[in-house]
């Protein structure tokens, strides 16, 4: 959490690095409303493809991207799912993270946070250090992506067994293939992605951004996706008077996009609903295991979850979301769908839910069961990003369940069981002996392995611990934006 700056000499070689590419930064506040970013600084915005590796593009960093990703947003792309679709009368509320740039997913905004407050305080050398970006898939390639964007070099940790489709996207974009680290396992394997990056650690040369621990991942959520989320709300309500937020659903990984439900807990009263794999249960029965939701549910529990100020753990099995994945992205699917009375403008946007985005789905469905959400209870949650980094998972299950093809009757039976069947299992209203017991978990990894303060750690019980990390959002806009000055001013 750097403040001051902390090396001068490498904010000045910063600045100049900056300055030679041209490379400006908004601000948190910016990213939270766009609309607030000077005409000067995006004026040439539509003419750069959302997809190069463009500093420009580091103004389409939020959620207010059109479905072209060129235009913006007065309001953050979203859909209302009918209970047509859901089986429930609540609405469900979700944003779509597959319009952010470079990644078409969520986690660059998460890398930016991340990285930002350390080149703003001369706490990172992008002149000579590597970023060293330790994920399950997303957040390492959007830190790739930062990286490239920000004149600095990227590393990407991630286990070896995640989708072919974030490898090829990485083989793109990384300056050398000695910059994507394979480690062991899938999807729950952390350890061992915590383990290549204490060897990269021990040169000095390598900075390793870790999501699950740099709190900036958590306030930039809290500021950025918080605030979108509550516009997104806010619109939705504008039609329906009496609608009010009753929760916010994300699934854990790094537990950063959840932080914005502690936004609208504080705003709307909503409760916080945290979701993992049911194959991979640690929040809900001290579990463990392998699953296939990527982006979610690591075997422990992060060090940014702010778990005494969340209401609900709900589990999602990956049978769920490896089916309806199907269902969701054929034309047998769609068609079920439709005649079953969903509007086909619903049905054309599903292909914008990965896997993780069906699982925060599913658990919508189920909490509003739990809790007996009716039509004045919208629920607000989250897609990560989009079918189109599962095609080569959804050939998988294909081939493994499916090896006569997906058909009317399949997509019955898949609807039937996943959707309507979701229920109130699994699912825990959280108790204060439950959240410490979550909350106590944390120390296994945190204190006896990775070495942190237990004073450091069990402050973070108290509300007040993460109340005085906010007001490092605004210092951080000063601190860019007097960064922003020296970089434009000549040299």
């Amino acid at each position: 959490m750097p403040g001051e700056i902390i090396d001068q000499g490498v904010y000045n070689r910063t600045v100049a690095r900056f300055r030679e590419q041209r490379i400006s930064l908004p601000t948190f506040a910016q990213l939270a409303d766009p609309s607030t970013v000077p005409s000067a600084q995006t004026a040439a915005l539509p003419t750069i493809d959302p997809d190069a590796a463009d500093p420009a593009n580091l103004f389409r960093v939020h959620w207010y991207n059109a479905s072209d990703r060129i235009g913006q947003l007065r309001v953050p792309l979203h859909v209302v799912l009918p209970p047509e679709l859901t089986g429930v009368s609540a609405p469900i509320v979700v944003l779509i993270g597959r319009v952010f740039p470079m990644i078409r997913a969520h986690k660059v905004l998460a890398a930016y946070t991340c990285l930002v407050p350390h080149l703003v305080t001369g706490a990172f050398d992008p002149t000579v250090q590597r970023a060293v970006w330790p994920s399950t898939g997303n957040y390492a390639r959007g830190g790739v992506a930062i990286s490239r964007l920000m004149g600095c070099r990227g590393v990407a940790v991630l286990p070896e067994g995640m989708s072919r489709e974030r490898f090829e996207w990485l083989e793109r974009w990384a300056l050398g293939p000695e910059d994507i680290i394979r480690t062991p396992g899938t999807e729950s394997n952390v350890k061992e992605i915590y383990d290549a990056c204490d060897q990269l650690a021990e040169d000095p040369a390598n900075r390793i951004f870790n999501q699950f621990s740099e709190y900036a991942n958590h306030l930039g959520h809290w500021a950025v996706t918080g605030a979108a989320a509550g516009r997104v709300f806010e619109s939705v309500a504008a039609q329906r008077p009496s609608l009010r937020l009753a929760a916010f659903v994300a699934a854990t990984g790094s537990a950063g996009t959840i932080a914005a439900g502690d936004a609208l807990k504080d705003a709307y009263g909503a409760r916080i609903v945290a979701v993992e794999a049911l194959e991979c249960p640690t929040m809900l029965y001290n579990g463990y295991g392998a699953h296939n939701i990527q982006g979610i549910g690591d075997k422990h529990v992060p060090l940014i979850h702010n778990v005494t100020n969340t209401d609900i753990v709900a589990g999602v099995s990956d049978r769920a979301t490896d089916t309806l994945d199907v269902l969701f992205n054929t034309e047998a699917g769609r068609n079920y769908l439709v005649r079953r009375g969903v509007d086909p403008a619903v049905v054309s946007i599903l292909p914008a839910f990965g896997f993780s985005s069906i699982c925060n789905v599913i658990a919508a469905i189920k909490t509003a069961k739990r809790c007996g959400f009716g039509p004045d209870d919208a629920i607000v949650t989250i897609a990560t990003d989009g079918a189109e980094l599962y095609d080569s998972e959804r050939a998988k299950t294909m081939a493994t369940h499916y090896p006569d093809g997906f058909g009317d009757a399949e997509a019955a039976a898949a609807y039937s069981e996943h959707v309507l069947g979701a229920g109130t299992d699994h699912l825990l209203e959280l108790t204060s002996n439950d959240r410490n017991r979550v909350f106590n978990l944390g120390y296994f990894t945190w204190v006896e392995q990775r070495g942190i303060d237990v004073e450091h750690f069990d402050a973070r019980r108290d509300q007040q611990f993460w109340r005085d990390l906010r007001p490092s959002v605004a210092h951080w806009d000063e601190l860019i934006a007097e960064f922003n000055e020296r970089v434009a001013s000549p040299s």
